[in-house]
């Protein structure tokens, strides 16, 4: 007869497991982000059924694969355009978006304004400003951390 404590600890490793097959596939995506990646692709590296890998990704990340992997991808585009040596088209292919409109988008709907406007911003703002504050004032904003609660606060 199996006891019941065994049973648990395999449920237990198992989903350690999963969760890190789901490590790795985030970590694949943050890697190879300019690369032509799709559920399917990751799903195949993973070993495991397509739509199972989105449930996962979503219950463990928030998002689904795709959605992170957009994010990545805007991210770092974020981040060319601040620096201002790549027009618009060549930050869209560089970062391996599939279509300048899909970048256009999902630039527009993460960052607030579409790319060209964030890339006149970003290098009009930044003339002048030591590199750390462009960074932190140019960040997307769904990726803005909360304010931090000041001292007189923290215990009321």
């Amino acid at each position: 007869m199996c006891q019941p404590a065994w049973g648990r600890a395999r449920i237990a490793a198992q989903r350690l497991s999963d969760l890190a097959r789901l490590r790795r596939v985030r970590d694949r995506i943050d890697r190879e982000y300019a690369q032509p990646l799709n559920v399917e692709t990751l799903a195949r590296g993973a070993n495991v059924p397509a739509g199972h890998l989105s449930r996962q990704f979503r219950l463990a990340y928030g998002r689904s694969p795709y959605a992170y992997l957009m994010a990545r991808r805007i991210e770092r585009a974020a981040a060319l355009l601040r620096l201002g040596d790549l027009s618009v088209a060549e930050t869209c292919r560089t970062v391996g978006c599939p279509s300048p409109g899909i970048f256009r988008t999902h630039f527009t709907e993460l960052v607030g304004v579409p790319p060209h406007v964030y890339r006149h911003r970003a290098t009009g703002a930044a003339a002048g400003m030591t590199p750390r504050v462009p960074q932190q004032a140019t960040r997307p904003a769904g990726q803005r951390e909360v304010p931090a609660v000041g001292p007189e606060r923290a215990f009321t």
